[in-house]
C-alpha cells in the first residue's frame, strides 16, 4: 500500500545547527560538482578541440542575429535582379594565373631552351613562351681536399709548407659546414640524432649518433666564452621576460624513468637576445642566483617562485595579461556569460595595443594612459563586484581570484611604453623547445641538457633577429679558432654579427 503523504503537523522542525550543516554540505557539493565539470570540460577540449584562445565578441553579442538551425524552416529570400557592367581589355595581353607562386629575384635561375621538333631552318623567330617552376637540387656532400705545397730551400736545409687552416674541432676531419648543419637540424628542424644518421647514410656516409654527439659536445666547449658574453648581454637589459619549460633528462638517479629538469628562459624584448639556463628543478634558487644584481622590469606569469622579486629593491615585477585571459577562456565553458563579459573588456585592451604597435615608447605610454587606464578601472571594479558572487573553487572563481591577486603587476605595463602587455614573446621563444621535445623526447644527461640550453639560446636569438642560424654557426665556427685569448668575441654574437668571412692573414678583422 502507498504510504500517505506527511501533513504539516507530521513534519519535524530541523534544528538550526543541523540546517546550517546541511546548507554548508550542499555548498561544498555544489563547489565539487562545478570543479569536476570544469576538469571534464578541460579534458574534452584537450582531446577534441583546437587549442586557440581567440575570442570573437560578435559571436556572443546579443545584438547580432542569432540563427536557429533546427526545427525552423526559413523561406528563401525573393530573387533580386541587378545589372553588372565591367571593362574588358582587348588584345593579347598576358593573363595572370590563379594563385601562382611568386618567385623572389634572389633565387638563381636555371634556363632550359626547347626548340620545336620540326626543322625551322630559315624560319623567323617571332617570340617565345616562358614557363617558370620552383625546383630544388638536393644538398650534395663533397670532400674538401686541402693540398699544401712543400718546398725545400736550394741548400736543402730549410723546408716550408703552407699552413693548415684551423678547424673548430682539433684532429677532426669534419668541416664547420657539416657541424653547423648537424646543429641546425637538431635545434632548428628538431631532427633527433638517429634521423640525422639515417640522412647521412642515404648519401653513403656513415656518421654514427655517438660521433655527432661528440662533435656537438666539442663545439659547445669552444662556444662557452661566447655563451658567457651572451648571458652578460641579456642581463645588461633593464627589461626582461622570464618563463620556464620542462625538459626530461636521463640520469642514473632515475633508472627506468626520466628526471624532470627545466629550461629557464630570459628574453630581452627590446634587443631580441635570448639566454636559457638549465636547472635540475623548478625552485627559486636558479632564478634568484641568476638575477642577483639585476635591476629593471621583470615580466613573468603568476608562478609563485617569482613572487620574491616583487619585494626586491630595484626590480619592478610585471604580470602577463595573456595568462589572466587564458583563465577566463577556460571558464567560458562553464560560465559563459560572466567569462565573456571579462573577455570583451580584455579584448578592448588588446585592440589598443594593436593600434599603437610600432609607435615610439612616448606615444605608446600616452595612449595607454588615455585609453587603457579607464578600461583597467572598469575591469578592477568588475572583479571586485563578482568575486563575492562566485564559488572560489569554480573555474570563473579561480579566474577572478587569479586576476585580483596579480592586479598590481598586470597594470604596470602602462607605466612605460617599452613594456609589453603580456609575456607572449618569451612563450614564442619556448615553442622551439616544445617542438624539439616532441621529437627527441629527452636529453641524455644533465650536461647534455646544459648544452641544449646553450644552443637553443643562440638559435633563439638568431630567430628573433631574422638570422639564418646555420649560416651564423658555420661562420663563427670558422672564425673562433683564430681568436686569441683576450680578444673581443662580442663581434661574433648574433646581435653584432656580420656575415663576412675573415681573411687568413688577420682573422680578427672583419
Amino acid at each position: 500500500m502507498n504510504q500517505p503523504l506527511p501533513t504539516t503537523t507530521d513534519m519535524v522542525a530541523i534544528p538550526r545547527e543541523d540546517y546550517e550543516g546541511i546548507k554548508q554540505a550542499m555548498a561544498e557539493l555544489k563547489s565539487q560538482n562545478e570543479q569536476l565539470r570544469t576538469e571534464l570540460d578541460k579534458l574534452r577540449r584537450e582531446l577534441y578541440s583546437a587549442s586557440s584562445e581567440r575570442f570573437i565578441a560578435t559571436l556572443s553579442d546579443p545584438a547580432q542575429i542569432h540563427l536557429e538551425l533546427q526545427g525552423v524552416e526559413n523561406p528563401p529570400p525573393p530573387a533580386q535582379l541587378s545589372t553588372i557592367t565591367y571593362t574588358r581589355r582587348k588584345g593579347n595581353e598576358s593573363k595572370k594565373g590563379h594563385s601562382r607562386l611568386e618567385f623572389p629575384d634572389s633565387l638563381p635561375r636555371e634556363t632550359i631552351v626547347i626548340e620545336p621538333k620540326q626543322d625551322v631552318t630559315g624560319w623567323k623567330l617571332i617570340g617565345e613562351e616562358v614557363s617558370q617552376y620552383l625546383a630544388v637540387h638536393p644538398p650534395k656532400f663533397f670532400v674538401k681536399r686541402i693540398i699544401r705545397k712543400k718546398y725545400a730551400a736550394p741548400d736543402g736545409e730549410v723546408v716550408v709548407i703552407g699552413p693548415l687552416p684551423l678547424m673548430p674541432i682539433h684532429k677532426s676531419n669534419v668541416d664547420a659546414s657539416i657541424i653547423a648543419m648537424i646543429i641546425s637540424n637538431k635545434y632548428v628542424l628538431h631532427l633527433p640524432w638517429y634521423r640525422q644518421s639515417q640522412m647521412f647514410q642515404r648519401e653513403g656516409i656513415i656518421l654514427p649518433e655517438s660521433t655527432m654527439i661528440g662533435q656537438v659536445k666539442a663545439v659547445c666547449q669552444l662556444l662557452e666564452p661566447l655563451f658567457e658574453l651572451q648571458k652578460q648581454r641579456v642581463f645588461q637589459s633593464h627589461y626582461l621576460q622570464a618563463d620556464e619549460t620542462p625538459l626530461p633528462v636521463l640520469t642514473r638517479d632515475h633508472p627506468g624513468a626520466a628526471h624532470k629538469g627545466y629550461l629557464w628562459f630570459y628574453f630581452d624584448p627590446i634587443t631580441g637576445n635570448v639566454y636559457i639556463e638549465y636547472q635540475k628543478g623548478r625552485g627559486r634558487d636558479g632564478p634568484v642566483k641568476l638575477l642577483d644584481g639585476f635591476t629593471g622590469a621583470l615580466q613573468t606569469d603568476g608562478y609563485s617562485v617569482y613572487d620574491i622579486f616583487d619585494r626586491k629593491p630595484g626590480i619592478t615585477l610585471l604580470g602577463c595579461l595573456a595568462h589572466a585571459r587564458r583563465k577566463f577562456t577556460e571558464a567560458a565553458y562553464t560560465n559563459k556569460s560572466l567569462a565573456e563579459e571579462m573577455l570583451k573588456l580584455i579584448q578592448k585592451l588588446y585592440a589598443i595595443e594593436r593600434n599603437i604597435q610600432g609607435q615610439a615608447p612616448e606615444i605608446i605610454h600616452e595612449t595607454r594612459q588615455q585609453q587603457a587606464i579607464p578600461i583597467l578601472h572598469e575591469i578592477e571594479q568588475w572583479l571586485k563586484t563578482h568575486v563575492q558572487d562566485t564559488l572560489p573553487k569554480s573555474a570563473i572563481g579561480k579566474a577572478i581570484g587569479y586576476m585580483l591577486g596579480l592586479w598590481l603587476r598586470l597594470i604596470r605595463y602602462t607605466e612605460d611604453g617599452r613594456y609589453r602587455i603580456d609575456n607572449n614573446l618569451v612563450e614564442n621563444a619556448i615553442r622551439g623547445v616544445a617542438l624539439g621535445r616532441k621529437n627527441f623526447l629527452f636529453a641524455g644527461s644533465h650536461d647534455a641538457a646544459s648544452r641544449t640550453a646553450m644552443l637553443y639560446s643562440f638559435v633563439g636569438t638568431c630567430k628573433q633577429l631574422h638570422i639564418d642560424a646555420q649560416t651564423w654557426m658555420e661562420d663563427i665556427l670558422n672564425r673562433l679558432p683564430y681568436f686569441k685569448r683576450g680578444s673581443d668575441l662580442s663581434v661574433l654574437l648574433p646581435c653584432n654579427w656580420k656575415p663576412e668571412r675573415q681573411s687568413d692573414e688577420n682573422p680578427e678583422v672583419a
